[in-house]
């Protein structure tokens, strides 16, 4: 395969997991509110737990997230992390103050936390992820270099362009909005997180 039709598959296909609502998804909407350079944080502290899997996968390591007792522990730790952080935000969303509670600390750790808390994220990378992976293998540490820059990429582009969205219409927000958006968002995740908890033994 052609090295740039490759990194078009992988622009393409990496941008079907970055717009899946997600917990970061729902970081870069909250921490957007107060800074519309959140999204760039959230995506840095999204890559700090990233990139170092995709080296591991490259390695030949993936192997070890196809054994069932992994797959299992990665399902329901991060399906509860995912269930208390959502139930949280439910729990908090009636004005931005009190719901930045639901992520406390800088944008960056929350990317971290939304990041490994998430067992779509492992499961991802242990199946479609690593096969990208193996192809880029095929083109040398370039194939290597150039998949992390062009999957990276669509994560930075869209958080940012998600926070930042968020901030520049927040004067249209209202009390009841926020409780509509972050009680959603909260749902989602509680949703996420049920799915995974439950998925794990079907």
């Amino acid at each position: 395969m052609d090295l740039l039709l490759f990194l078009f598959m992988v622009f393409v296909i990496s941008l079907s997991g970055v717009l899946m609502p997600g917990p970061v998804f729902a970081a870069a909407v909250v921490k957007g509110i107060k800074n519309r350079h959140a999204g760039a944080w959230i995506a840095l502290g999204h890559l700090i737990v990233e990139i170092p899997l995709i080296l591991v996968i490259a390695a030949g390591f993936y192997y070890v997230f196809t054994y069932d007792w992994v797959r299992i522990g990665i399902g329901v730790l991060g399906g509860f992390l995912l269930l208390y952080m959502g139930l949280r935000m439910v729990h908090m969303r009636g004005s931005v103050d009190v719901i930045e509670r639901a992520f406390p600390g800088h944008a960056m750790v929350a990317g971290m936390a939304t990041t490994v808390s998430n067992p779509y994220f492992i499961l991802w990378w242990a199946t479609v992820g690593a096969a990208l992976i193996i192809t880029a293998i095929t083109f040398g540490w370039l194939g290597i270099i150039a998949f992390i820059i062009v999957h990276e990429s669509c994560d930075i582009g869209w958080d940012y362009f998600v926070a930042y969205s968020v901030n520049r219409s927040k004067k249209f927000w209202t009390e009841k909005v926020y409780a509509y958006v972050f009680g959603g968002c909260g749902i989602l995740l509680v949703g996420f997180g049920a799915w995974f908890v439950v998925s794990v033994w079907l």
